[in-house]
């Protein structure tokens, strides 16, 4: 075993008793799966008790503060639900300073953050429906325990980030530039994302008009942000909460389904692979709507599948983007690994649109069965 770190044990140490927590350090353990944020397992004795602590990567969240504030809204509206209600889901807590904050800026302004841990089984993937069904009623107990917050309280910590309709605008834009001359190597990706532009743009448009209300959204619905119980397989709790903000509940079940329920890896060259499964595609909506189906309207039930394939469709063109932009917001591990991602979320939402009525069919069904 790797014997621990002298300094880091200090710096933990000093973190613990910011969050006044109880109890002695005694070891702790770096998580290494996460791009962003520092992640530890600290493991307090007397009592026996480990917790989360995060170093915040404030280099990616320019806004830490914000996030927090949004994240402590979100988790205490949870909590104080769940003392008054029989809940599927215990909740998420983050420790508080003296001074009331749920993070705290330490020397050469680190900024960290102390949760409650869980002693949980995670997946990255999954091709077993009830795996995702189970990730699809953790996320719509997630809807459902906020649909009586008022998402107007939350910073938009992200703007425009599911703005679809702006999003295509910057993109014709910068297509217009050709500032690296890469636009003649993609011109049949283009004309994809501008025949399908009118679809894309109809959430937002729906949005703008009234038809559909804004709510608080998780943003970041991919299966490895559900914890489960190692014994019986259901949800433990939503974790990753970065992203929190105002939005639309069907761009958190469609990017959720985007991902659960494509066949082929995000960067597949071989297209052949990249097909959208209707079966786990059934499971996560089953799981989803089972939860929400009584607080969202029917016009929001009528855009549940519309948000799988526009979350498609704009994450292709956003990859497209930034490979006709230089490849500067997407980590990327060789030449045009952009475009190969641009190229599978393209395949995957010509696949959708083949599957489209039977989507719709699925959510429907679904939710007569529930209401």
């Amino acid at each position: 075993m790797k014997p621990l770190d002298a300094d880091v044990l200090k710096t933990l140490s000093e973190v613990g008793e910011k969050f006044r927590l109880a109890g002695e350090l005694e070891s702790y353990e770096l998580i290494t799966h996460g791009n962003i944020n520092t992640t530890y397992c600290v493991k307090y004795k007397n009592p026996d008790k480990r917790y989360i602590f995060q170093r915040v990567n404030t280099y990616v969240f320019h806004e830490p503060v914000e996030i927090m504030k949004n994240i402590d809204l979100v988790t205490e509206h949870i909590r104080a639900k769940n003392k008054t209600a029989a809940s599927v889901l215990p909740a998420l807590h983050y420790h508080h300073t003296a001074d009331g904050h749920n993070y705290w800026f330490g020397s050469k302004d680190n900024f960290w953050r102390v949760s409650n841990n869980f002693e949980a089984l995670t997946y990255q993937g999954s091709s077993d429906p009830e795996v995702l069904r189970q990730a699809g009623r953790a996320f719509g107990e997630f809807q459902k325990n906020l649909s009586d917050f008022d998402a107007t309280l939350l910073h938009d910590t992200i703007p425009n980030f599911h703005n679809t309709k702006k999003r295509l605008e910057g993109f014709f834009e910068n297509v217009e530039k050709d500032e690296l001359g890469r636009v003649k190597e993609v011109l049949p990706e283009i004309e994809f994302v501008r025949s399908h532009r009118e679809i894309a743009e109809r959430l937002t448009n729906l949005l703008e008009a009234g038809k559909i209300p804004t709510r608080v959204t998780h943003n970041d619905t991919k299966i490895n942000n559900v914890l489960f119980n190692k014994e019986t397989g259901e949800p433990l709790v939503v974790i990753d909460l970065d992203t929190v903000m105002p939005g639309l509940p069907a761009h958190d079940f469609g990017d959720a389904v985007r991902f659960a329920a494509n066949t082929a890896a995000e960067d597949e060259k071989d297209l052949s692979k990249v097909s959208f499964d209707l079966d786990l595609y059934r499971g996560f909506a089953e799981g989803f709507i089972s939860e929400t189906a009584g607080i969202l309207t029917d016009e929001e039930i009528d855009t549940m599948a519309l948000g799988a394939l526009t979350i498609a469709i704009e994450l292709g063109m956003r990859f497209l983007d930034d490979y006709i932009t230089g490849d500067k917001y997407f980590k990327t591990h060789y030449e045009g690994h952009n475009l190969v991602r641009t190229r599978c979320q393209f395949a995957l939402a010509a696949d959708m649109e083949k599957k489209f009525d039977e989507m719709n069919k699925i959510v429907h069904d679904t939710a007569r069965t529930i209401k």
